[in-house]
């Protein structure tokens, strides 16, 4: 069963934006590639650390930490030292909110 939950405003995540929420299963960061969202787990597989504060090159995230790359629009492991996906999320939007199901 869906659980959507609130992430922002669709005015508050503009192309090129990035927004994280807390959930019951940890964070997850939402990205605004062009027009399109995607959400992912804000975790590396690498070591755990956040991944929401690296650099974004196209629809890449980079680590901030050991510089591993992820597919924003799938959660693919891209380059080591991380070797797993990171989970992706649907994102919808609902009466001008963004939102994300964790139960997917």
């Amino acid at each position: 069963m869906a659980e959507w939950i609130d992430v922002c405003s669709e005015a508050d995540l503009p192309v090129g934006g990035r927004k994280v929420v807390g959930t019951e299963i940890g964070n997850i960061a939402v990205f605004n590639l062009n027009g399109d969202l995607y959400a992912i787990a804000d975790i590396c597989t690498h070591d755990g650390g956040e991944l929401a504060s690296g650099e974004c090159d196209g629809d890449e995230i980079i680590c901030p930490r050991h510089g591993a790359r992820f597919c924003i629009r799938n959660g693919k492991s891209l380059t080591p030292p991380a070797y797993e996906d990171i989970e992706t999320f649907p994102v919808l939007i609902k009466a001008g909110m963004v939102q994300v199901d964790i139960d997917s």
